[in-house]
């Protein structure tokens, strides 16, 4: 065969996987749009992707299984899956397709195996959408509007109503606001349309309603009067940080929830699929999701924990800087972080290593911490040196924390890098919160000491968990495969 015929031949494969992919993005579509079922792969997200997005991440599944995941066999599992009447739901087709494969000779065809694997849905209870309000609209309120108004769909679960902040609101803050959340320096641009309603006193985002409200305190809001009710308030500002100053939520006609988007004192502190089925939402009307490090970190502890045991160990964040810093050198209330920002690797102090325990409480007293500032401004890497109870190379390490990454409770939380090449900007729009750098593992001679590298998008993956838990807490958590 010629150079030219192999060329050819080359040509005529890349030109039917592309086609595939388009029938594929087409399938993701109608199943979401229609069905509000949502389609990922390996916890990556399929919806608003491109055809080299989708066959990107088809290389990285098949790297993590290590088993070709082709485009071929994921349209043929989205079709049967099309044929099926299921609830909203959420299927990891990379995990299906896989499966698929592992067992293809005990099934007659995609459409068998599939109505097998998919059974537990039809037993599923409907869910009832829930309003959300956004208390504060700095960068993880932001955020959580871009992904809840992205993932509306038909609205099934949790509906963005309202946007609460302090000042006047004009046409001029209006407009402002809508372009911070219509363009980001870090994450770009918003992937659907911001407009403004001045009459309205809101935005008009993906062509929907989200009223922008004023307001000092928050018991002085009337969300009924906006036909919002029994809303959930995720409070983003950080000025409510206990379980008095959060409850005055709850003051507000028309909200019945509270979650705070930072760690809380005396309200249960949650890291979405460590802890949350420790507080039913029945019992408990006001929620803390923690900070971005303790999610960070925390999933990985509970690996180490349960499968081998952890005596001790240090925590240390390379963290990237925050709004709380300095941008030129100028008086600050804490030390060091008066200088700039941007300029310098500024040591602080982190809650994370305490905090772990009020997820965890089997770390109590077991973990120091401290955190180092550097001048990037988002992606943040947690060094965790830990004293284990049985010795484990990083082999070992790494096969167990990627087993819990493929299946299991902690599935959304880990994803398990194989990137020789992996750093800081690679990382930025993850959704998990835990990225884990299998590369970077070390243990010492005798096991008793291994170092994780974990990485983490201190803003996106963070607001993931937050919208997790919120959906929790809501009870308007669908059907689920991974």
């Amino acid at each position: 065969m010629t150079y030219n015929n192999v060329y050819e031949k080359e040509l005529a494969f890349q030109a039917d996987r592309r086609k595939a992919t388009v029938e594929c993005i087409k399938i993701v579509s109608e199943l979401w749009y229609e069905q509000s079922i949502e389609l990922v792969l390996f916890r990556n997200q399929l919806i608003d992707c491109n055809v080299n997005d989708i066959l990107d991440l088809h290389e990285y599944a098949g790297a993590f299984v290590q088993k070709p995941i082709s485009i071929f066999d994921t349209v043929e599992i989205a079709q049967a899956i099309n044929t099926m009447n299921l609830p909203p739901s959420k299927i990891d087709i990379g995990k299906l397709t896989y499966e698929y494969h592992l067992e293809e000779n005990e099934h007659l065809n995609a459409k068998a195996f599939v109505n097998t694997r998919l059974s537990g849905a039809q037993s599923f209870d409907g869910i009832e959408p829930k309003d959300v309000v956004l208390y504060g609209f700095g960068r993880i309120g932001r955020l959580l509007a871009r992904e809840l108004m992205k993932k509306t769909g038909k609205g099934s679960q949790l509906r963005l109503r309202a946007i609460v902040t302090r000042g006047e609101i004009d046409q001029t803050i209006l407009e402002k606001r809508a372009s911070l959340l219509k363009s980001d320096s870090v994450h770009k641009d918003f992937s659907g349309t911001v407009a403004i309603d001045a009459e309205k006193k809101a935005l008009i985002i993906n062509g929907t309603t989200v009223h922008m409200i004023s307001a000092k305190q928050p018991e002085d809001i009337d969300y009924t009067a906006y036909g919002i009710d029994d809303a959930l308030i995720i409070d983003n500002t950080g000025a409510f940080r206990d379980h008095d100053a959060l409850s005055r939520h709850l003051s507000a006609k028309g909200a019945s929830k509270v979650l705070l988007t930072a760690p809380g004192k005396g309200v249960p502190n949650i890291v979405h699929g460590v802890n949350h089925q420790e507080h039913h939402p029945d019992d408990v009307s006001v929620f803390s999701a923690a900070s971005c490090t303790t999610n960070a970190i925390t999933p990985i502890l509970k690996v180490m924990e349960d499968s081998f045991g952890v005596e001790r160990g240090h925590l240390e964040t390379i963290h990237a800087y925050t709004n709380d810093q300095n941008l030129v050198d100028n008086m600050h209330s804490k030390y060091r972080r008066g200088r700039a920002a941007a300029l310098n690797m500024v040591i602080t102090e982190t809650g994370a290593g305490k905090a772990v325990s009020k997820a965890l409480p089997v770390f109590e007293g077991k973990l120091t911490s401290n955190a180092i500032r550097v001048p990037v401004p988002n992606g943040s890497l947690a060094i965790l040196n830990l004293e284990l109870s049985s010795p484990a190379s990083a082999e070992s390490v790494n096969a167990v924390i990627k087993k819990y990454a493929l299946e299991g409770d902690l599935v959304e939380q880990i994803k398990y890098s194989l990137d020789n090449e992996l750093v800081s900007s690679d990382i930025v729009g993850s959704s998990a919160p835990s990225i884990y750098d299998s590369k970077a593992t070390i243990s010492t001679a005798d096991g008793k000491n291994v170092v994780l590298y974990v990485w983490y998008d201190n803003e996106y993956g963070y607001s993931h968990q937050v919208i997790r838990l919120a959906k929790y807490i809501a009870k308007v958590r669908r059907f689920t495969y991974y």
